[in-house]
């Protein structure tokens, strides 16, 4: 099973539309997990956008460092909950070219990460609203109200 997935220019730019607040500049997206986390090439590393948890963190010098974490247990369940992923395919539940695994109540907002909150979205359409939420998440108290604009 592939757990990650290439998206095309366009659909990257209409998906990180909404993470501009997050320091994405001189970020070249390479691909994405089947959750929708980016990960971008810049001129001082590799970069990993963490939409569960809304944070861009540089955890890699070098494609090799990016590539040996990721074929650990430890780096295929942290970067890409590889198993959520085979555990939600193994159900049926399977992302066509253009979609991925998307969360029917967000982590960020009390989900649950299970395969019962899981749903198919597209990729560009789940990746802007994330970034939404995360936008607006990161600045109010809790329990405060958050409104997205699925557009």
């Amino acid at each position: 099973m592939q757990l990650v997935k290439p998206f095309t220019a366009q659909q990257f730019e209409e998906g990180l539309r909404s993470w501009k607040w997050i320091g994405l500049d001189d970020k070249t997206p390479l691909c994405a997990s089947l959750f929708g986390d980016v990960f971008f090439e810049a001129e001082d590393g590799l970069w990993w956008l963490d939409t569960l948890n809304g944070e861009l963190t540089r955890p890699w010098e070098t494609p090799d460092e990016l590539e040996a974490e990721l074929d650990t247990p430890d780096g295929m369940e942290q970067y890409l909950l590889a198993g959520l992923a085979v555990a939600a395919a193994e159900s049926g539940l399977v992302p066509d070219q253009d979609a991925v695994y998307d969360f029917n109540h967000p982590p960020i907002l009390g989900g649950e990460l299970s395969i019962e909150n899981l749903r198919i979205l597209d990729f560009a359409v789940s990746l802007n609203i994330s970034g939404q939420i995360h936008q607006q998440v990161a600045t109010l108290p809790p329990g405060a109200e958050v409104d997205i604009d699925i557009r």
